[in-house]
């Protein structure tokens, strides 16, 4: 069937605003792809009145029309004719729909880009982290006991899943310098080698710094001494701020050096410099920096906390989640220790156990709500680790790739923390950090800890399903166009 081509064209670029709205314009097997100074212009109404045109939506800032294969070419060549726009390809659209995001959505696409290929590892990682939280929970299937302490045969089986499951998160600088190398253009091989040695065992383990730092049981933290520079022997194991920024560096001092240094020796020269370089950095300076930021939050949330409890509960579990991303939340443990030695319960712990089963009900409402197989795997599992107390992988598989889940359930663990924080619950230890959470909680505080935990399942997962399904929508219409 013959179509008027011309027609087409001009209808598509006057219901866009016209080829002066186009940035740079180029097409796929069957979709235009557009990057427009200005969205507002767009007449979607009428743009889907124009012959050809099956639908049309946004990703990752680029305006996507949906034509058909076959017809796509020769509708984009009149535009290219009519509008006098530069032909561009698909890689310089992306580049230009980057672009036009704003600091928080680049940050957030580089946390997505550097997670999404070791996902599977966290995934395995924290299901088998939460099987072995109940193998391990006091009171949880027997009173006063665990199932290890009347059942000692299984404490084999539990230690073989306990390495299993720490693998990921003990060496997961590792994992994210290669991914974050790989995203930031240098050497994976040298990602992996920066990430191993912040977790290097002669690093004294980040678990334990709280510990050192207060000087418990007579403890101290090691140091290098560096001509009178004191290096902290400190490790990052499970922490993910520094290796990236440390990723970072080490992939510009790379890319610096590999056109100024000789062919035939840039294999010796280039790793050695890069890692010497960067590794030094990410010890001395880097490291420090994030934990040392990590002490500062924690330091003014327990300031707000005394001054107005009800709303260092709400910044606690809004801000919780994004502080898992940086792997600053970490320092809580040893605010945690420090609450319950003193004043025997930390009203910390309670909320972080809310903030991780938000996370987990946001994910499970997308279970729901997902369309296609692989969607609803990933979300169910996920959503079980994070009722287990591991949440990255529901953060970073579900939540934050659909944006309004993650922010429902910040919501949801905002409120939830709120209520508990009122009634002053307190946890006599650091447990299971989610639905198995209230076996820590003093016996007196579990019925309003057990409400808080019905709001943060409640809440997130309502708004969630109320405001997740038209971002599905949109999904499912350019999954359909894909297929076109």
């Amino acid at each position: 069937m013959s179509h008027d081509y011309q027609a087409i064209a001009a209808r598509i670029l006057e219901n866009i605003g016209g080829a002066g709205n186009i940035r740079q314009a180029a097409h796929c097997l069957t979709r235009l792809r557009i990057s427009l100074n200005d969205e507002s212009k767009v007449n979607g109404d009428a743009l889907r009145q124009v012959a050809l045109v099956k639908g049309h939506f946004i990703n990752a800032g680029v305006f996507q029309i949906v034509i058909g294969s076959g017809d796509v070419d020769r509708v984009y060549a009149e535009m290219v004719k009519q509008g006098g726009v530069a032909r561009a390809t698909i890689a310089d659209v992306k580049a230009s729909g980057d672009a036009k995001q704003n600091r928080l959505q680049q940050l957030v696409k580089v946390f997505s880009d550097v997670f999404m290929p070791i996902l599977p590892a966290i995934v395995i990682a924290g299901l088998l982290m939460g099987a072995n939280n109940l193998l391990g929970a006091k009171g949880m299937f027997i009173a006063d006991k665990s199932l290890l302490d009347a059942y000692p045969g299984l404490s084999g089986l539990w230690g073989l899943i306990n390495m299993m499951a720490n693998t990921s998160f003990v060496f997961l600088p590792a994992l994210v310098g290669w991914s974050a190398a790989k995203r930031f253009g240098g050497s994976e091989i040298l990602g992996i080698v920066l990430g191993l040695l912040l977790v290097h065992p002669d690093l004294l383990n980040a678990w334990n710094y709280g510990k050192a730092a207060a000087g418990l049981d007579g403890a101290s933290v090691p140091y290098f001494d560096l001509f009178g520079l004191h290096i902290e022997k400190v490790g990052y194991q499970g922490q993910i701020l520094p290796i990236l920024a440390a990723a970072w560096v080490m992939c510009r001092v790379e890319l610096w050096l590999k056109p100024r240094v000789p062919n035939a020796v840039q294999l010796l020269v280039v790793p050695i410099v890069t890692i010497a370089v960067s590794g030094f950095l990410a010890l001395a300076v880097i490291g420090p920096l994030a934990r040392h930021l990590g002490i500062a939050v924690t330091d003014a949330l327990v300031y707000v906390f005394n001054l107005a409890p009800w709303l260092g509960a709400a910044l606690f579990g809004a801000l919780y989640a994004p502080l898992v991303l940086t792997g600053m939340h970490h320092m809580f443990i040893a605010v945690d220790l420090q609450l319950i030695s003193s004043q025997g319960g930390t009203f910390i712990w309670p909320m972080i156990a809310l903030s991780n089963i938000a996370q987990g009900s946001a994910a499970l409402a997308m279970f729901w709500l997902a369309r296609n197989a692989n969607d609803k795997n990933m979300a169910s599992t996920s959503a079980v680790s994070a009722f287990f107390g591991i949440t990255e992988p529901a953060m970073f598989g579900v939540n934050l790739r659909y944006k309004l889940p993650f922010y429902a359930a910040l919501a949801g663990s905002a409120c939830a923390a709120v209520l508990i924080s009122l009634g002053h619950v307190k946890a006599s230890a650091i447990g299971v950090g989610g639905l198995p959470a209230f076996i820590s909680i003093i016996p007196q505080h579990i019925p309003l800890f057990l409400a808080g935990t019905l709001v943060a399942l409640a809440l997130p997962f309502g708004l969630t399903w109320l405001l997740a399904r038209r971002q599905l929508a949109a999904a499912a219409q350019e999954e359909a166009a894909q297929n076109v």
